[in-house]
């Protein structure tokens, strides 16, 4: 199946009125949020204010009660092939025998035959995206025997496979340590030159070092530029006080 046509001047994302509930009280209630193409987007917020719930309407694994979306100016389900995704947590047995080239070829599903072997161009997708996250040399080695800031840029690997115009990642620096994080938000950088990246991230040291912009989620979505997120707003969304890193203080400074 060809892939869809993306309109270049449409908004990565476009939310107008949404609204959604788990039968139960609302998730996310009157959503109005646009994010421009090859903006590099954070959102923050406290546990269940509705991040994740924002990701899966994004990908259109789920509907809202009310409201339109429209991703890349499509319909989520119409879009999806031209979204890569990380979630936050991967379901990959590391006791299976499988190699790095093996878990970035999934990314090729949907886009390349139903049933038989990858084809040479999936091979070749799969081995540019290793290069672009600087893993080429272990595409053969197994996935278990990588660390855990390895195998997250695999993951990352696999959602560029699918050669994406959108990337979502569902916190891609969980239960990483300092160093790995600042290796890995350097990557994203790199990546938002030609692609358009919203993550979830509880990291608020990081969100005004690497991010353009920051959408504070809970129940309500606001969107800030990186610059006008206080410690005040960040303070009454998660009902305490909450260390933000600001660009004037040195990196030193982090805790």
């Amino acid at each position: 199946m060809a892939d869809p046509v993306i309109n270049p001047d449409a908004p990565a994302v476009d939310f107008e009125n949404v609204s959604f509930t788990y039968d139960g009280p609302p998730v996310l209630m009157n959503v109005t949020l646009t994010i421009p193409q090859r903006d590099f987007v954070c959102a923050i917020g406290p546990n269940g204010g509705g991040k994740t719930t924002l990701v899966k309407l994004m990908l259109g694994l789920i509907r809202p009660d009310t409201g339109t979306i429209r991703i890349l100016g499509l319909p989520p389900e119409k879009a999806r092939a031209r979204v890569g995704y990380m979630p936050q947590r991967a379901q990959l047995d590391l006791r299976f025998p499988v190699s790095v080239l093996d878990v970035v070829l999934m990314g090729r599903l949907g886009h390349t035959r139903a049933v038989g072997p990858y084809r040479r161009i999936d091979r070749r997708v799969a081995l540019e995206s290793l290069d672009e996250v600087g893993l080429a040399d272990v595409a053969s080695r197994p996935f278990s025997a990588l660390s855990g800031g390895q195998r997250q840029r695999v993951l990352i690997a696999r959602a560029l496979a699918c050669e994406p115009d959108l990337l979502l990642l569902d916190e891609p620096t969980a239960n990483l340590d300092p160093a790995v994080q600042d290796n890995l938000y350097e990557l994203l950088r790199e990546l938002n030159r030609r692609l358009t990246i919203f993550t979830v991230s509880h990291d608020l040291g990081f969100v005004s070092l690497y991010f353009k912009t920051v959408v504070c989620v809970h129940r309500h979505v606001h969107l800030h530029a990186t610059g006008d997120l206080t410690q005040e707003r960040v303070a009454h969304m998660y009902g305490r006080e909450v260390r933000l890193l600001h660009h004037s203080e040195p990196a030193g400074g982090r805790t």
